[in-house]
């Protein structure tokens, strides 16, 4: 059975087709929910609550890109969530740089290359740490913007359509998101690569 006939199933009450959607997108849903909230107990929150709201409001879904239409909803309950708290996320790095550094070790592995060395390991774990620190002093709607397309890569028509903004209100939350990144990231100037140290003191 195709997306579409899974979808139209799902409209119907049939649950066992809604869980075949769930599967085929859960793990894209969750990962968006980690990067925004920062911890995995709130991700799976988010991700759940996403998936509960999917189910209930299916028959809304009119068309076009239904993997959108679920990262919409999943954003919009890491929204209400970080609202609700009215603070700053919490962090998790420890799985966030295993999450970032593992995939260039096994990477290397397999190519033959050699692995980094501890130092080198190290750095890029206080790397990501600072930059993760910044990202979560971002506003909200700052927040969501940058995860989207700086760490998820996605378009910014794809931004757009799963945050349900214009797209020039994207590129100008990104532009500033970006701004205060480099701001905050002169804090940590001396775990910087070189080139980018440079080309801030010729600003």
């Amino acid at each position: 059975m195709d997306e579409n006939a899974l979808i139209k199933a799902a409209g119907a009450n049939d649950l066992d087709a809604f869980n075949r959607l769930v599967l085929e997108y859960q793990a894209r849903v969750y990962a968006l929910a980690y990067r925004i909230m920062g911890d995995e107990q709130s991700a799976s929150d988010a991700t759940q609550e996403a998936f509960i709201s999917a189910y209930k409001h299916i028959r809304r879904f009119r068309g076009g890109s239904f993997k959108s239409w679920l990262l919409r909803i999943v954003t919009n309950a890491c929204y209400d969530e970080l609202r609700r708290r009215k603070r700053r996320p919490a962090s998790s790095l420890d799985e966030l740089t295993e999450d970032w550094d593992g995939p260039e070790v096994s990477r290397a592995t397999s190519m033959g290359e050699a692995a980094p060395s501890p130092d080198e390991m190290l750095e890029r774990s206080e790397i990501q740490a600072a930059i993760k620190r910044c990202l979560d002093h971002l506003p909200a709607e700052y927040k969501l913007v940058a995860v989207l397309v700086d760490v998820q890569e996605h378009n910014y028509q794809d931004a757009a359509d799963i945050l349900d903004t214009p797209i020039g209100t994207i590129k100008s939350r990104l532009a500033r998101a970006r701004i205060q990144m480099r701001d905050c990231l002169q804090r940590y100037r001396e775990l910087l690569p070189a080139a980018f140290r440079q080309g801030n003191e010729d600003e």
